[in-house]
């Protein structure tokens, strides 16, 4: 079963809460403050986020270009990641205007599926 990495607190008063890729107070009312189920959520996110930024990467297809932008917004406001979320939503936006994907705007939405994930590696442990 999937653990809190030893020293490190879900809900640590070390981190600032704003500033943190994911909201766990958001995530912790989601889960009706279960943490096993807290850990298991984020390593399921954490493996199909870059699953399905690497899908919206290579793809050339609109639909699966909408379908992946879609299904990483949804999955990051599940979560609590209100920022990821945020670029998502504007990269759909962008793609709807102009029928495709600025590179700085992939690359941003990369850094933040990065960024995301190396965070619940640093909270959740195997």
């Amino acid at each position: 079963m999937m653990q809190p990495r030893p020293g490190v607190s879900l809900d640590s008063v070390k981190v600032d809460r704003t500033s943190r890729p994911i909201d766990l107070v958001y995530l912790a009312r989601q889960t009706l403050g279960d943490r096993a189920l807290e850990c298991e959520v984020l390593r399921m996110f954490e493996k199909q986020v870059a699953i399905y930024f690497e899908r919206v990467s290579a793809a050339t297809d609109p639909h699966e270009i909408t379908l992946g932008l879609h299904t990483l917004r949804g999955a990051a406001q599940g979560v609590g990641a209100m920022v990821l979320a945020s670029q998502a939503r504007a990269a759909e936006a962008e793609f709807v205007r102009d029928g495709k994907l600025d590179e700085e705007t992939l690359a941003d939405l990369g850094m933040a599926v990065s960024e995301v994930c190396g965070y619940i590696s640093s909270i959740v442990s195997d």
